[in-house]
């Protein structure tokens, strides 16, 4: 696998056909823990590069796929243990709890990593918006080592992680709350079903001696499939529209 060159110019390059879908003990196991060890890689198909300095759309790959990426955690302050998550446009921001990655093994299960769950938001608080895009950020911990010198990489494991990143699969709801910010927008209002051949036989009936008792009527009425009457204005007397099937 070294001899093939899946990686040209920081951009992931599979030959037709192939896809790279690996599962998230093949992450944290297979490929974070060799590159923390430096061992041979299964295949040189994850790109290094320091996603923070990019905004996700910038980066480099195909932006409809998911992306996979080494990069190294850089602290916001020189003595702190907190991430700089900020790019040029926003900030990557965690949500949710970490969920656990153990070894796929069935007899002797244990932890070997964990998966952070980021959002990207455009712009800087309080006028930051929430956008699409996500981040699963895979890092090693000192159990899934099993290493004697596991205390010489323990920063190591601290600053190296692989980053997923990919566009969230839009719904109806999110279409619905574009530009409001996560506020439902008022229900539209439904169009109204006339039934006009109604209206003309009333009216014609109203014409003749013989329906003088619908000369009662104001004016004239659409009557809905179900007999329900309507007011001129549209607004219906048993409070019940019918309206068009989509």
């Amino acid at each position: 696998m070294d001899n093939f060159q899946f990686v040209r110019d920081g951009v992931t390059r599979l030959p037709p056909g192939f896809r790279f879908q690996p599962t998230d003990d093949e992450l944290v196991f297979q490929y974070l823990k060799c590159k923390v060890f430096s061992s041979p890689l299964p295949a040189p198909i994850i790109p290094h590069i320091n996603i923070y300095k990019y905004d996700p759309w910038d980066l480099p790959g195909n932006l409809e796929q998911e992306r996979y990426f080494f990069s190294n955690n850089e602290a916001k302050y020189p003595n702190g243990n907190r991430i700089n998550r900020a790019t040029a446009s926003g900030y990557w921001k965690a949500t949710g709890l970490d969920k656990q990655i153990l070894s796929s093994s069935r007899i002797n299960q244990m932890l070997m990593g964990m998966k952070k769950t980021l959002v990207f938001y455009r712009g800087k608080a309080p006028h930051e918006s929430r956008t699409d895009w996500i981040m699963h950020e895979y890092r090693l911990v000192t159990a899934a080592t099993n290493q004697p010198s596991s205390r010489n990489y323990s920063k190591e494991m601290e600053n190296w992680v692989i980053c997923k990143i990919f566009m969230k699969k839009r719904t109806r709801k999110d279409d619905a709350n574009d530009g409001t910010n996560g506020v439902e927008l008022p229900d539209q209002p439904q169009p109204r079903f006339y039934d006009f051949m109604m209206r003309d036989r009333i009216g014609s009936c109203a014409a003749t001696s013989s329906c003088s008792s619908t000369s009662s009527y104001r004016g004239i009425s659409g009557i809905s499939s179900n007999g329900s009457e309507y007011d001129d204005d549209g607004e219906s007397s048993s409070g019940k529209n019918i309206n068009f099937l989509n």
